[in-house]
């Protein structure tokens, strides 16, 4: 039988009962580590649960039909090539599951740096290729090499040469892929970095001049282009601020400053508030913790919560296919709870084996998964909320790149809670489909408007100033509303 050669898009009937999916490249100096990976889909586009997703470090989905196997050398493929492989028993897939994305991954590099790189279809029984697809590609760090898909009660197989800048955990993260005469779900790795936010980031902001803000923190000047503080508005001095790097103690100074004008301009000057942090740590996070995003963030909303409320504690969460409670951040041990708790690029889903040297108060990020699930989290924040009154109404800082799906509970969790003294207010970092997250200021049927929302391509480009104003822009007149209805 001779392999059919398969162009981008093309596709052909699977007859045999079981094949293999094998990836092909040729190794050396230079090249990146190789990984294949498989998604099992419903007919909606999406996996049921991480059990759906089959990779090195959970190489057998439960339905034993799609393992991983691993690489090899050769296997038929020619001399000096090296493979890896996914199995896939047609038979024995579950009848919910309508398509198998099969999927490869680079690491430490870009797909441009792989020579000799194609997808073949072998019949696992007697291994047999049954077609071939010869794959190009640039910046790319993960591909959609090609899926497994029933149509009319048979498996068919598509070369679909999807590319994506953002990675394993990005591919994993849109299991919505579907490629059919319509543009994919998810665009290409180029065109991509600007939709989807997935862009080389910014630089950090650094700190101001020496010159700009005194060293002695009780008494910083306002910033030169901030607007004058009402008497008793300014910034409060928090417990733990004082043992704070120079640096940072002066970046936090002034942006305190401008927190309290953000205030002042929005009729709330001098109140208080507890602020609880939630950070989306699913998988097409990566790049924004990779690269610095998320820890900026968290030193930008540590000044929100040390100018409303004075005690230096921020309660803080992350998520993704469950929530995980983090230890609170107490203002004076910003640094190392930088280093210890924003850190799910480093222990993750997608890492080889376990962490070691794990310090006690971590949470393995295996255990968070990779999916978006925002109303568990939700949930769980409530029920802190409840179990641990505060004389202060509550801010929820909710930061998430998109990919919202579950819009019916999520729309229940934050209905139920316009009784409760909690305002949430919600980011978005750049992606997409955020659901009824911002079609939620408009849904009628609440007292008050519990919710806020807004996106922005970078946050990291977004000067303090402005991103002070959208965050606490809605968050005063919900004070205001909430007191009329008796919630406060």
């Amino acid at each position: 039988m001779t392999a059919t050669s398969l162009s981008k898009g093309a596709n052909l009937a699977v007859d045999s009962p079981a094949v293999c999916v094998e990836l092909v490249w040729s190794a050396g100096p230079g090249v990146p580590e190789v990984d294949a990976s498989a998604l099992l889909l419903t007919s909606a586009g999406r996996v049921r649960d991480d059990g759906d997703f089959v990779f090195y470090n959970q190489p057998r989905h439960a339905s034993d039909a799609v393992r991983h196997l691993g690489k090899q050398g050769g296997s038929g493929a020619g001399a000096g090539v090296t493979t890896e492989a996914v199995q896939v028993d047609l038979r024995s897939v579950e009848a919910a599951v309508d398509r198998i994305v099969l999927c490869a991954s680079a690491d430490g590099g870009t797909f441009g740096q792989v020579p000799g790189l194609s997808l073949r279809l072998l019949d696992a029984g007697t291994r047999t290729e049954l077609a071939r697809f010869d794959m190009a590609a640039g910046t790319e760090t993960a591909l959609v090499g090609g899926e497994l898909y029933r149509r009319q009660g048979k498996w068919k197989f598509r070369a679909v040469g999807q590319g994506y800048a953002s990675g394993l955990a990005g591919v994993a993260t849109d299991f919505g892929i579907t490629v059919d005469d319509a543009p994919p779900a998810a665009a290409p790795a180029a065109p991509a970095a600007a939709a989807t936010g997935l862009t080389p980031q910014a630089p950090m902001p650094q700190a101001p001049p020496a010159t700009s803000v005194p060293p002695v923190v009780p008494a910083p000047p306002a910033a030169p282009t901030a607007q004058p503080v009402p008497t008793g508005a300014g910034p409060r001095l928090t417990k733990g601020e004082e043992h704070l790097p120079v640096d940072m103690r002066k970046r936090l100074s002034l942006r305190k400053e401008q927190v309290a004008v953000s205030l002042s301009k929005h009729g709330a000057a001098g109140v208080t508030a507890r602020v609880i942090l939630v950070l989306d740590a699913s998988g097409s996070m990566s790049f924004l913790y990779s690269k610095g995003v998320v820890t900026d963030v968290v030193e930008r909303m540590a000044a929100v919560a040390a100018q409303l409320d004075d005690d230096g504690e921020m309660q803080a969460w992350t998520f993704a296919s469950t929530p995980a409670r983090l230890p609170d951040l107490r203002l004076g041990e910003l640094p190392e709870w930088l280093r210890l708790h924003v850190r799910v690029g480093e222990i993750s889903l997608f890492r080889r084996g376990r962490k070691k040297g794990l310090h006690p108060e971590q949470v393995d990020m295996r255990a968070v998964g990779i999916q978006n699930e925002e109303q568990k989290v939700i949930a769980e924040v409530r029920a802190y909320v409840r179990d641990n009154p505060a004389s202060a109404p509550t801010l929820v800082l909710f930061f998430s790149d998109g990919g919202v799906y579950r819009n019916a509970e999520i729309e229940r969790e934050l209905r139920e809670a316009v009784e409760e003294p909690v305002f949430w207010q919600f980011v978005g970092l750049g992606r997409s489909n955020y659901g009824v997250l911002e079609r939620f200021d408009t849904l009628p049927g609440r007292r008050v408007d519990n919710v806020g929302f807004f996106a922005v391509d970078d946050i990291s480009t977004v000067p303090d100033p402005e991103l002070y104003d959208r965050l606490l822009s809605e968050f005063p007149s919900w004070i205001t509303a909430a007191g009329r209805a008796g919630i406060l």
